[in-house]
């Protein structure tokens, strides 16, 4: 009989089928050949069902059902690609033997023996384990297949890991959405990930800016010429600083200590994925969930990267072999001139910063495969470049720089310089247009401020420098200049994957901090899911390369910490878990005794926030729209409402903050069933399973889903018969009263949407589209910029996009403007003055 290779996604199945099978003939489901038929899994065919499946009570969310507990976990096949699952139970039937070729990890394990388990295969199973998808790779690594049992255990811990994060993330948001009548989405993951952008939230917000006062000074001696920073205390006192630029203004002064050193910049780590999504979001302002999707495209289709989905910076002795193929390679690539300057001697198995075996566990780094690659997208060219230009630059010896620190006096005051002067840039060479950081521009350049905040100045330049400490030297200009001490800043997608990799190494636990180590909040693969997850829950917001967290979201951790159950919010309970699941598969703990634990801290969560009291009403009501900024800076939402909100905060937890400051777009009114019901599709991720604990937007669920909500929605004191809405609050659209919902029952349509084609019909607080539940997030405030929006105003934006003339309140008065339509997606407004 024939053996049955099921891949990961079909794009592998198919390398997998070149290199082995070459002549199989095409079935559209699957790839047969003389010895093997090659099928895929597009993901998570099967996943753990959801609680309605055990008993159809569950579908009313009702705190009297919690804790929902399952005895055996029942599996449930996704509804959108059951077809393909079918072909894998006929296909098995005709073969005697299995091979997981699913990706070599513990999601990959997982996937695997979710379909085996509920088709009830039971031929014998190989491991395919494979780290690229070259042919050659393939070949050899159905030479050395395995028996799946040596990796039993890593099934196990894979197993623990999706059936804890679905008891977590299941009861949590089921507790907290029926406590307080929203939807709230927790898991074990996302929400320690929500805590860290509400804190640094809470920093910003409470930061008072200080000033201070620094002098700079320009010397010149013979034909050198520099400058240099006061030292001393922090002046704050804008007078003394004056006096002394004042008091060395045109003296003379002499240099009392000149010291000079070289130093040594190697080559940054290679990629794991992680930093190759931190540098693409600098660089490109890619989010990270585009970056893996590009890098998976370049493995899986162009078969020029190896595996995307790596947390390892290193690679094992087998593979350098391998790299000195891709260098050769690159000899026919527009990186020729680079390749044919490159050291191999370099890249050895003795070169601890390349290959370190100890320190590569599923995957090694990515890194371009030897093969060619061909026609890439704009997108593919920059990802396939910072892996490429990252790999050559660990064939090319260290930067070299001479740091000059000079300290001069003047009238008994000591100023300090720094140049940082460039001897030979070594690797640096190969970064080209993409290597920005410490290259110099045009001779010269400005180093970061320190980290400590102190904006001491230290000059780059490849220009040589020297001075005499025998002679003396004259300062030309001096001057104080006025600072302000800055807020730290908002995190965007590159510093927040970072502080996901790093959280928890501040631990005091010393084994706990030692596991968090290697891991932090989620893994590289899961890590771009679940940022994509709190925007789509409302949590969070990006606004340019910045994420701003919603009012929802702050809600949300305020409610977790005031409920008693912070460990919720906390990168403890993942290193606790992250711990066990590594015991578990080394086989060295029980899964038994890791998901008893996890069972009753599903049931401790229910009954803490059971005993919590429900949030004040208007939580998470929405502030309008399209109001400008309030001086000073902020969101857009404006800071009013933050301040609003931050009364109501008080009677369910301290440091509420902005608590109203603006709910979430998806909607606080949305479905409470999209807690468990998001994602469908894909894998579950570890801030809870995709279809458990990830709660999506009212529009992304389907007609029967959508069905579930109506039991929170009998209790809210502003829901009206047959609605969905829960408190009243905003929808998807922004619509305080969902017009969409009540098109049926006689609203008239009042025009058509600029966005999607849909009828606009009108709201308690504005106009909105009728396919909001379809996404359409267009929604026209009936205050726009202090003004009502009259009939005529709303028929002219939406048949012209713009109105007449009319007045508007300024600071100064009333003036003539007229009213445009900025985005039409979302209806957002500005004022043209006339």
């Amino acid at each position: 009989m024939k053996t049955l290779i099921i891949a990961e996604k079909p794009d592998m199945g198919r390398n997998i089928a070149s290199a082995i099978e070459p002549r199989a003939t095409n079935r559209r489901t699957h790839l047969e050949g003389e010895r093997y038929i090659i099928t895929w899994a597009i993901g998570h065919l099967v996943s753990l069902a959801e609680p309605d499946d055990y008993d159809p009570r569950y579908k009313k969310w009702q705190a009297q059902d919690l804790p929902i507990i399952p005895d055996t976990f029942k599996l449930s096949p996704n509804p959108r690609t059951r077809d393909q699952l079918k072909v894998i139970g006929e296909l098995a039937r005709q073969c005697g033997r299995l091979v997981n070729a699913c990706d070599a990890g513990r999601e990959g394990q997982l996937i695997f023996h979710l379909i085996r388990r509920y088709l009830k295969l039971h031929q014998p199973v190989d491991r395919l384990w494979i780290s690229d998808l070259t042919p050659e790779t393939i070949r050899r690594g159905f030479e050395q297949l395995g028996s799946d049992e040596k990796y039993a255990p890593l099934t196990k811990a894979a197993q623990a890991r999706s059936e804890a994060d679905w008891l977590i993330g299941m009861n949590a948001s089921r507790a907290f959405t029926i406590r307080h009548k929203s939807l709230l989405s927790v898991g074990r993951v996302q929400t320690p990930v929500l805590a860290l952008l509400y804190d640094r939230h809470r920093e910003i917000e409470a930061f008072k800016p200080e000033t201070y006062y620094r002098i700079k000074a320009s010397f010149d001696q013979k034909s050198s010429k520099y400058s240099g920073i006061w030292q001393g205390d922090k002046l704050t006192d804008g007078a003394k600083a004056e006096a002394i630029a004042a008091k060395i203004k045109g003296k003379k002064g002499a240099i009392v200590r000149y010291d000079k050193a070289e130093s040594k910049e190697f080559p940054y780590r290679l990629h794991d994925l992680t930093l190759l999504q931190r540098e693409a979001n600098g660089r490109y302002g890619f989010p990270a969930k585009k970056t893996l999707d590009v890098a998976q495209a370049l493995y899986e289709k162009h078969k020029v990267i190896t595996y995307p989905r790596t947390n390892s910076n290193y690679v094992t002795e087998e593979t350098v072999p391998v790299m000195g193929k891709a260098l050769d390679m690159l000899r026919g690539t527009e990186y020729a001139e680079l390749a044919a300057g490159a050291d191999r001697s370099r890249v050895h198995k003795g070169n601890k910063a390349v290959c370190n075996p100890a320190k590569v566990e599923d995957h090694h780094a990515i890194l371009p495969t030897p093969k060619k690659p061909g026609a890439l997208s704009p997108d593919e060219k920059k990802i396939y470049d910072l892996i490429v230009r990252r790999f050559l630059s660990h064939y090319y010896g260290p930067a070299l720089y001479l740091n000059h620190t000079v300290l001069t006096e003047v009238e008994g005051e000591t100023f300090r310089t720094r140049i940082k002067q460039l001897l030979d840039p070594g690797w640096k060479v190969t970064q080209g247009a993409a290597e920005t950081e410490d290259k110099p521009k045009r001779g010269k350049g400005k180093a970061k401020p320190d980290e400590d905040g102190d904006d001491e100045e230290q000059e780059l330049t490849d220009a040589s420098f020297h001075v005499d400490e025998s002679q003396p030297v004259l300062c030309k200009q001096a001057k104080a200049e006025e600072k302000s001490t800055q807020p730290p800043k908002s995190y965007t997608e590159g510093t927040l994957l970072k502080a996901m990799e790093s959280a928890g190494r501040a631990m005091e636990d010393e084994e706990l901090r030692e596991t968090m180590k290697d891991s932090g909040l989620g893994t590289p693969a899961t890590r771009a899911a679940t940022i994509e997850r709190l925007k789509t829950v409302g949590y969070i917001r990006a606004s340019g390369k910045k994420l701003e967290i919603e009012a929802k979201g702050c809600a949300a951790i305020e409610l977790i910490r005031g409920a008693g159950v912070e460990l919720l919010a906390s990168p403890v309970m993942t290193g606790q878990w992250e711990r066990r699941l590594s015991q578990i598969a080394r086989d060295e703990a029980s899964d038994e005794k890791f998901m008893e634990q996890v069972k009753q801290f599903a049931r401790m969560i229910v009954q803490k926030v059971a005993e919590q009291t429900p949030a004040p009403a208007g939580t998470f009501a929405e502030p309008e729209r399209g109001k400008p900024a309030a001086k000073g800076g902020g969101s857009r939402r404006g800071k009013a409402a933050a301040r609003s909100g931050a009364s109501r905060a008080s009677r369910f937890g301290a440091g509420a903050g902005r608590t109203a400051a603006g709910a979430s777009r998806s909607g606080t009114g949305s479905s409470p069933s999209a807690a468990s019901s998001a994602g469908r599709s894909g894998k579950p991720e570890n801030a809870g399973s995709a279809r458990s604990s990830a709660a999506a937007s009212a529009s992304n669920l389907p007609q029967s889903e959508r069905a579930r909500a109506a039991s929170i929605a009998a209790a809210s004191p502003s829901s009206g018969a047959g609605r969905a809405s829960s408190s009243g609050q905003a929808n998807q659209s922004g619509q305080a009263s969902s017009p969409g919902r009540t098109t049926s029952a006689g609203l008239k349509p009042l025009g058509t949407c600029p966005s999607c084609g849909g009828s606009i019909v009108e709201g308690k607080r504005g106009y909105g589209c009728s396919r909001f539940r379809d996404g359409c997030k267009f929604v026209l405030w009936k205050e726009q910029h202090g003004r009502m929006l009259t009939p005529a105003m709303l028929q002219s934006l939406l048949a012209k996009g713009s109105t007449a003339a009319a007045a508007f309140p300024r600071a100064e008065g009333s003036a003539k403007g007229r009213l445009r339509l900025k985005d039409a997606r979302t209806g957002d407004t500005v004022v043209e003055w006339t």
